[in-house]
């Protein structure tokens, strides 16, 4: 059976400055939070680092190339704060100018920038003057959005302010699995206010320049479900993690309020860090956040079952394993929360692959959440240990039938009434990625990184196949 997508679906790619970019120290740029944390002992595995990556930098044009072979109608990518304001400082023409040379080449080629202002990679400088705990940084953040809007906005109309905040916050302050690596529940916590003040303040500050631009935010989400729909510590299990995942992030940006059985929850486990945090959120802050949005991006790559009894063999798909620093569980209350194996394949992350979790997440962010604001799916794959054959070709079957599923799954929820009307793939190349290094490869691009040579993989193919026949 062939099924359509309606004929104004999205189809793009997505990929983040800096796991592509390199050039991390020309023309101006300088060091952002991952470089300072790829240079910490044990923080990457192989000790590896965005200096060179893909050497997007100067490939660019080849790249967009790429993506035009491809049909791609979108590209989602990041500016990177350290290039555009290096240290939070002045402007920097040369910084700016790069990703103006891009956006054009990507309308030259009739693709659609999408432009995300925050993918993690704020200045260190910014850092040692507290970084995401400090309040200043949602002011100093709103001057670089407009820095970038300055050069950039005659062209691009797509305005993503942040990219998964509870990984720029409870990933990064709480457990210190990312930059900067922090093991502070206090940390996340303020972290987590002020990254979604910052975006709330951009969005402001954006629409004011101009109120025709499409402004939002994308969120990483999962599907939290119970073991044992009957077991009351099942059921709390799937609760938690539910809500410290989603619902701290959701619930403030469309019901203005932070989810008050989460707060009781983080204030059992350290009522000092509740209380500094409680102080944090002034008055105003929740209607700055809450301001109406554009669009909604939805970041899925699985879900979880929990269960509250222990489970052998099974632990947080939320850690990278390789890391040889100490590190702690992002989610403050974590106590008693166990995953339960429940035999689906997995991908090289070692994450469940389960298509139907990504039509449940957007019907019910759609129905409790976003209401009439229209759905992206922002970022979706897999990575898998890829294997060049002897003729050069890349048969990655498993990535292809992903893609497949995972479209599939999103063409479920628009025939059962939820508004999606795009999809981004992760990533459009093989690339830094993040604590992992190089290890993992999730790109329908494969990457050689000693010769950047690019090679178009079966799964590259297939998705230009499914592009060109708007269906699958």
């Amino acid at each position: 059976m062939t099924r359509s997508f309606p004929d104004d679906f999205l189809f793009g790619a997505a990929t983040a400055a800096y796991q592509i970019e390199g050039a991390a120290f020309e023309d101006g740029r300088t060091a952002s939070i991952w470089d300072a944390f790829s240079r910490v002992p044990g923080a990457v595995v192989h000790a590896e680092n965005g200096d060179v990556a893909c050497d997007h930098y100067h490939r660019y044009a080849d790249d967009v190339a790429l993506m035009k072979q491809l049909g791609l109608q979108a590209y989602r990518f990041s500016t990177s704060w350290s290039r555009v304001r290096p240290d939070g400082g002045p402007v920097n023409a040369k910084g700016l100018d790069f990703y103006s040379r891009l956006v054009d080449e990507l309308l030259d080629a009739d693709i659609v920038p999408w432009l995300t202002l925050h993918h993690w990679d704020m200045p260190q400088a910014l850092e040692e003057q507290g970084g995401w705990t400090n309040r200043d940084i949602a002011e100093r953040f709103t001057d670089y959005a407009l820095s970038v809007h300055d050069a950039l906005g005659d062209r691009v109309h797509n305005w993503t302010t942040m990219n998964e905040p509870w990984c720029s916050s409870f990933l990064s302050y709480t457990a210190g699995v990312h930059a900067p690596g922090r093991t502070s529940i206090r940390d996340g916590l303020l972290a987590s206010h002020h990254v979604l003040l910052a975006h709330g303040r951009a969005v402001q500050a954006l629409r004011e320049r101009d109120a025709k631009l499409s402004l939002g935010i994308t969120l990483n989400l999962t599907v939290a479900d119970p073991a044992d729909v009957d077991d009351p510590l099942d059921i709390d299990a799937a609760r938690r993690i539910d809500g410290q995942f989603n619902g701290w992030f959701l619930s403030t940006l469309f019901h203005g309020e932070y989810p008050a059985d989460i707060v009781r929850d983080f204030r059992e486990v350290d009522p000092a860090a509740v209380s500094e945090w409680q102080a944090a959120v002034r008055p105003g802050d929740l209607d700055v956040i809450s301001a109406p949005l554009d669009a909604l991006g939805v970041n899925y790559y699985h879900g979880e079952l929990l269960s509250g009894h222990p489970q052998p063999g099974v632990g947080d798909p939320h850690q990278t394993e390789g890391q040889q620093r100490e590190t702690r569980s992002p989610f403050p209350s974590h106590e008693g929360i166990h995953w339960v194996e429940r035999g689906l394949a997995r991908t090289g992350m070692g994450w469940e692959v389960q298509p139907d979790g990504l039509t449940r997440l957007l019907e019910r962010v759609a129905k409790d959440y976003s209401g009439a604001v229209p759905l992206y799916v922002t970022e979706n794959g897999a990575a898998y240990d890829d294997v060049v054959g002897a003729d050069g070709e890349v048969a990655d079957e498993e990535r292809t039938e992903f893609l497949r599923a995972h479209l599939a799954a999103t063409l479920d929820a628009i025939e059962h009434g939820v508004d999606v009307r795009g999809y981004f793939y992760w990533s459009l190349m093989d690339n830094f990625e993040w604590a992992w290094g190089y290890a993992k490869r999730f790109g329908i691009v494969r990457v050689d990184y000693d010769t950047q040579q690019r090679t178009l993989k079966q799964s590259g193919r297939e998705y230009a196949r499914i592009i060109a026949d708007r269906a699958i």
